[in-house]
Order: C-alpha cells, then sequence, then structure tokens
C-alpha cells in the first residue's frame, strides 16, 4: 500500500471516529457546542491515557511494529497474513493478531483526539471576532502539543520501547490532559458583554504547587517503574527482599538513555537496579500522599457555599489517594494484576485533573478577585 493511500484510510478511521461525539454533542441541548467539544476532549484523552496503559500491560506496544500503519496497512485485517507469520515463529513474541488490534485501537483514539482537536482550533478560529485571539492561540498550542505526543508515539514503537520513551510518552499525555482541562474550564467572555464577576480565590496557590511537584514526580518514578518492569522487583509489601534498606544501584537504574532491558553498557541490566527503581517509587510515594493529602485537607476546610465545588473536587482527590495507595498495594501483593495496574494509571491521571480544577481557587496573594469587563 502506498504511504499516500495508508494516510487517506487513516484519516478516513480518524475522521469515523471523531463524528460519533461529534454527533452526539450536536444532539445534546444546552451549553455551547464549543464548550461541549472542549470538555469531551478532556474525557477523550483521559479514555486515551486509560487505553495506552493497556496497550503497555498487555504488551502489545510492538503489536504491529511499525508506524503509523500495521505493516504498511491500515489495520490489521489487512495485514493478517504478515502478523500470523510473525505469531508462528515466535509464539510468545510480541506480535499476535489480538495485540494488533489493540495497538491500532490505541492509535486510532490518538487520531481522534488530534482530529477533534482540529476541529476544535477551527470553531476557535471562527470565535476570533466574538471572543477574541487567546482561545485560537490556546487550541493552537494544544494542536502543537497532541503532534508532538504523536510523534513520541512512533518513536515508542521504532525505538522498540524503549524506557525513557515510553515514560516521556506517558508525561506528556498527562501534560495534554492538563492543558486541555485548564483549556476546558476557562470562562470565555463575549467581547460585547458586560461581567461583573466577583470570585473567591483561598487555596494557597505555594501549596498547589508543592503538590503538583510531588504528584509529577511521583509520576515519573511510577512510569520509570512500569517501562523498566520493575514492578515485581520488590515482591513484598512493606519492605523489599525483606529489608527497609535492600541493595541499591542508583546510577545503573536511573541510566535513562538506553534500551528495554539493559543498561548503559547494553548488558542486562541488573535486578539489584530493578529493585531501585521500584525502591524509589515506593519511598517517594510517602511525599506524594502527604503533599497531595495537605492539599486536599485544605481545600475541604476551606470550601463554603460560595466556593461551588471545590469541595467535591477536595473530596475526589483525598479518594483517590486512598484508592492509588490500595492499588500501589495491590501490585505487588496480588502480583500486578492487570485490573489494578490500570486503576493505579487512571488514578494518576485523575488526580492530575484534580490539581488543575482545584488551580482555579487558588491564589499567590489576595485570597479575594474582584473582575469587572465592560461593555465596547
Amino acid at each position: 500500500m502506498s504511504s499516500l493511500l495508508l494516510l487517506a484510510e487513516l484519516a478516513a478511521i480518524a475522521i469515523v471516529f471523531a463524528g460519533l461525539p461529534l454527533a452526539y454533542l450536536w444532539t445534546r441541548p444546552g451549553y455551547n457546542f464549543f464548550q461541549k467539544l472542549n470538555w469531551v476532549l478532556v474525557f477523550m484523552t483521559f479514555d486515551l491515557i486509560v487505553f495506552g496503559a493497556f496497550t503497555r500491560l498487555t504488551d502489545s506496544g510492538l503489536g504491529c511494529p511499525d508506524w503509523p500503519g500495521c505493516y504498511g496497512t491500515s489495520n490489521p485485517w489487512h495485514a493478517i497474513g504478515e502478523i500470523q507469520l510473525a505469531e508462528a515463529n515466535m509464539p510468545t513474541g510480541p506480535v499476535t493478531v489480538i495485540k494488533a488490534w489493540i495497538e491500532m485501537i490505541h492509535r486510532y483514539l490518538a487520531m481522534t483526539v488530534g482530529a477533534l482537536i482540529l476541529i476544535q482550533v477551527g470553531l476557535a478560529f471562527s470565535k476570533v471576532k466574538s471572543l477574541g485571539k487567546k482561545p485560537l492561540l490556546g487550541s493552537l498550542g494544544l494542536l502543537v502539543l497532541v503532534c508532538i505526543q504523536g510523534a513520541f508515539g512512533a518513536w515508542t514503537v521504532t525505538l522498540k520501547l524503549q524506557p525513557i520513551i515510553v515514560t516521556i510518552h506517558l508525561m506528556l499525555a498527562l501534560v495534554l490532559l492538563a492543558c486541555l482541562t485548564t483549556y476546558a474550564q476557562q470562562e470565555w467572555e463575549e467581547k460585547d458583554t458586560s461581567i461583573l464577576r466577583f470570585q473567591v480565590k483561598p487555596l494557597s496557590a505555594k501549596l498547589l504547587l508543592l503538590a503538583s511537584v510531588a504528584l509529577c514526580t511521583q509520576i515519573f518514578l511510577g512510569a520509570w517503574v512500569s517501562t523498566n518492569y520493575a514492578v515485581l522487583a520488590c515482591p513484598d509489601f512493606p519492605t523489599c527482599m525483606g529489608s527497609f534498606l535492600p541493595e541499591m544501584a542508583w546510577q545503573e537504574g536511573f541510566t535513562l538513555w538506553r534500551g528495554l532491558g539493559l543498561n548503559a553498557q547494553g548488558e542486562s541490566i541488573s535486578p539489584i537496579a530493578l529493585q531501585t527503581i521500584h525502591w524509589a517509587h515506593r519511598l517517594f510515594a510517602v511525599i506524594a500522599i502527604a503533599a497531595l493529602g495537605l492539599l486536599g485537607i485544605s481545600a475541604l476546610q476551606l470550601s463554603n457555599s460560595t466556593l461551588s465545588g471545590m469541595d467535591r473536587i477536595a473530596r475526589l482527590l483525598l479518594g483517590l489517594l486512598i484508592l492509588q495507595a490500595l492499588t500501589g498495594i495491590s501490585n505487588v501483593v496480588f502480583q500486578w494484576p492487570l485490573f489494578a495496574a490500570l486503576m493505579h494509571t487512571a488514578g494518576s491521571a485523575a488526580l492530575v485533573f484534580c490539581l488543575v480544577r482545584l488551580a482555579q481557587w487558588s491564589s499567590w496573594s489576595a485570597p479575594i478577585h474582584l473582575k469587572i469587563v465592560k461593555s465596547l
């Protein structure tokens, strides 16, 4: 299949997939179409992150070992012969019919998000006169970000699941989720309207920043554990190999640029290095839970009738912390069950969502802001 034909078929698939949520939005009453699309993009990106985790956890990342298609075709049905041959030659290898479909569905979902962002750009451009340039510039920034994310998705395949590339791929997905949530919760104001807004922002931005840094660090460490398949490097809990101070190999474990299962010298990575990766994630979890818990409790205490929604987000944040602790422990105790691992990734994405939502009630200085927009 020629490259142009392959790209045309993939584009058609993306249009069909994107058409489903668009058709749903078109039939829903209330709330303007632009804002509905923005929130659907948040939901779709969250789903994409969870399905990406499913792709990784089922070892389906190389189910189609080329990119953007599958053996040069737009779907595994067209490449069934090549897939079955690869599976026959290596029955326990990365290529099977099921894994090929899982990988391609992940790519289809990613293309759907990209197509919807293109539509978002078009809508923002059509609203420049009424809303100004900020929505358009924000949407263009999202388009650039999703293109960068797509590039890392391609490198994930072409570089054979190199741990740092896969880790960055996950981190960028969460950055995209955070940016889309920030964009969706903006109250884009018409130029010709008068708005008097009294907004209370009692939450400490410093505390929010501390929690955000802790969460980002912990997510990176968790992604590094997953991409290096170090989840079971410490098979016991709460100790690691029966000790609270297990043997460590920090340099080997945290050499970032290296192949999957290898150290910097190209040799098989040692079990001690994998222990180090696992133990670092487990130890920093204490710091992350403390910082996020403090933020959640603070937000809950500051909630009142004028802060609609902040108490719900705070409770969700605290509930997610409990879920993360339970699923993290379950991954070790029950030998990395698929459901617990998926919930652990979903919980991380949901925590990012919560922090972005709480940001609208945070302030670096004065807790109260009064905004007046006069008619033009």
